[in-house]
């Protein structure tokens, strides 16, 4: 199955976004129709330039009758907050959590938009099946972790919590493969019965 690793395993790839000409009625239009708070504002070349929220709106047309003048490269802000596609879910989440965000685009290495990823799609990693976590976290220790011979380990995994059980060469290991457990996505916590052996 599928390791979720990036944001662009996990993010939404049918985006509602406005261009920099959109007035105000349009936008807000769009963000009733849709249910979203804010939107991405794109360029010609489909690059994310600026992001429009209900607060810039509630903000910088306060007062007046602007719906059909003022538009969405008046009010956006700028520099626009994104995420790139090939960015870890941890990173994303520490980003979307620095910032108070609820949902952030996703770009690609020229800025254009290819998704949006959400606090709720962040989360889909704790929806992982056992067997998922359980089975990228063998390859992980079989493949590059456990040289022939310094560990003998078995998975087990139930709900996200992951029971490393065996036997490796010393308690530093032991630490280590801990370390590993806990960085795979959908982790929730992990108990190590692992135990060093003892020298002959």
């Amino acid at each position: 199955m599928k390791h979720l690793r990036t944001v662009n395993d996990v993010m939404t790839h049918a985006v509602i976004s406005v261009d920099s000409g959109a007035p105000v009625h349009d936008i807000v239009e769009t963000m009733r129709r849709w249910g979203f708070s804010s939107l991405p504002v794109l360029s010609a070349e489909g690059r994310v330039v600026g992001v429009v929220s209900e607060a810039d709106l509630l903000i910088k047309v306060e007062g007046t009758d602007t719906s059909h003048t003022v538009t969405a490269g008046q009010m956006m802000t700028v520099p626009p907050v994104t995420v790139p596609k090939d960015a870890t879910i941890a990173g994303a989440a520490r980003l979307m959590a620095k910032g108070h965000f609820k949902r952030l685009p996703v770009v690609d290495r020229e800025g254009r938009l290819v998704g949006v990823v959400s606090r709720g799609d962040l989360l889909k990693i704790y929806l992982r099946p056992d067997a998922d976590i359980a089975e990228e976290l063998r390859d992980m220790l079989t493949a590059r972790l456990i040289p022939s011979g310094t560990a003998i380990v078995h998975v087990h995994v139930d709900h996200g919590v992951v029971r490393l059980e065996g036997e490796v060469a010393d308690a530093a290991l032991a630490d280590v493969l801990v370390r590993v457990a806990r960085s795979v996505p959908g982790v929730v916590d992990v108990t190590s019965l692992l135990h060093s052996r003892v020298a002959a």
